[in-house]
């Protein structure tokens, strides 16, 4: 619990401490955005390489013009539509199909993912507030998603800061944002994917969590568990701060917040199953679609030592081996540091339902999800002994942040 300032000129050199951390994140957040579409350039400008040299291919005769080979060859694309490709490759494929098509109402059996209707395995919260935002905003569904992300990118990072300075003070909250902005896996703030949406729902349930109200706490959750599956990690958090609320209070008043926040995924499940006419569609969508079995580690570690072993030939091997690791860095950092409780429910969560799955495993991505750890790391990178590492691992963030939009630009690795 945080002791509040009476001292006016203390409260003063807050403020003006929170001001400067806030400018310190919107430079990173813009340049951190920047470095997303560079990387998504760098693919544009392969893509149109590629044209070109097909589009020669074609003119000299080595296709004919109904080889699907040549069917980028006919019409040039501009630059601007490759980079807006890259940003709605892999999950915003799937995304944009359910804000285009909704949802089917019937799932064959047997599917694959090359069917449209394996769109069920994804959750409604973010391309129902697409759908919205397309009814707001001119220029299409695909600016709006785009934007909509952007927005929510803004927003995440300022509850970063917000859950950081409540716990360690403004200058941990300066360093939290940074760090935020330019991990890698903070791509996903510019793809038309929901993490962006989860992660600011995340945040601010968290935040809603730790001022201890409850009824908002809840709904946030709820939001956020219709949002994406890892959206469950916001009920355990939720359950962890009403019961260590009602040891000191004796109050059940806490409780309405893990009372609420399954309401979005069994709504989902209730409607999907409904809309389809099958029970436990979705499982079975992320079964057979998705062959997600569990591996309670497993795949994680093989990917990490084949990434030693077999360097340069997987890249989905190096990124899983590079997660994998930072993970436990991360997880030992926080440990070391007393991450607060509900912020370790939360956290421990996201990380096991980021490591048990057989297929997609430790990612940046899913890492990022558990923003609470690299708060902690804001701490331990500050420290006397460590603070000239700061400009390094800055330079090393952005550069991950490039090559990981470019890797999955390319569909060079699995995301």
């Amino acid at each position: 619990m945080t002791v509040p300032i009476t001292d006016p000129e203390a409260s003063s050199e807050t403020s003006l401490a929170w001001r400067i951390a806030l400018r310190h994140a919107g430079i990173a957040y813009l340049v951190s955005r920047l470095c997303v579409i560079a990387g998504a350039a760098f693919v544009g400008a392969e893509l149109r390489a590629d044209d070109n040299k097909l589009r020669e291919q074609l003119i000299w005769g080595y296709f004919t013009r109904s080889d699907p080979h040549a069917r980028s060859a006919i019409l040039p694309r501009s630059a601007s539509s490759m980079i807006l490709d890259v940003l709605t490759s892999w999950d915003g494929i799937w995304y944009m199909r359910i804000i285009r098509r909704g949802y089917p109402d019937y799932v064959p059996h047997a599917i694959t993912y090359d069917d449209p209707e394996a769109r069920v395995a994804f959750f409604p919260a973010y391309p129902s507030l697409v759908r919205f935002v397309d009814r707001v905003l001119p220029g299409g569904d695909t600016f709006a998603a785009l934007v909509l992300n952007l927005a929510l990118g803004a927003v995440f990072i300022v509850l970063v800061g917000l859950l950081a300075r409540h716990w360690f003070g403004a200058r941990v909250a300066r360093n939290a944002m940074v760090l935020v902005a330019f991990f890698p896996g903070s791509f996903v703030l510019s793809f038309a994917y929901s993490e962006a949406l989860l992660l600011a729902i995340g945040a601010a349930c968290l935040l809603a969590l730790v001022h201890e109200r409850w009824l908002l706490a809840g709904v946030l959750a709820a939001i956020g568990t219709a949002t994406r599956p890892n959206g469950v990690a916001l009920v355990i958090a939720c359950l962890v701060a009403a019961a260590l609320t009602f040891r000191r209070q004796r109050s059940i008043k806490p409780f309405i917040a893990p009372l609420l926040s399954p309401i979005g995924f069994l709504a989902f499940q209730f409607w999907i199953d409904h809309h389809t006419g099958e029970s436990r569609v979705w499982f079975r969508v992320q079964g057979e679609a998705w062959k997600e079995g569990a591996s309670f580690g497993l795949t994680a570690l093989r990917n990490t030592l084949e990434a030693f072993t077999k360097p340069l030939t997987s890249p989905t091997d190096l990124i899983t081996a590079v997660s994998f690791l930072c993970t436990l860095l991360l997880v030992w950092i926080a440990w070391r540091r007393r991450l607060p409780a509900i912020a370790w429910a939360y956290s421990t969560v996201i990380l096991a339902l980021m490591l048990l799955p057989a297929t997609v495993t430790a990612r940046p991505r899913f890492l990022f999800t558990a923003f609470p750890l690299l708060i902690t790391a804001a701490i331990w990178l500050d420290e006397p002994e460590r603070r000239e590492w700061w400009p390094y691992v800055i330079a090393l963030s952005s550069a991950g942040l490039v090559a990981l939009t470019g890797l999955y630009g390319v569909y060079g690795a699995i995301p």
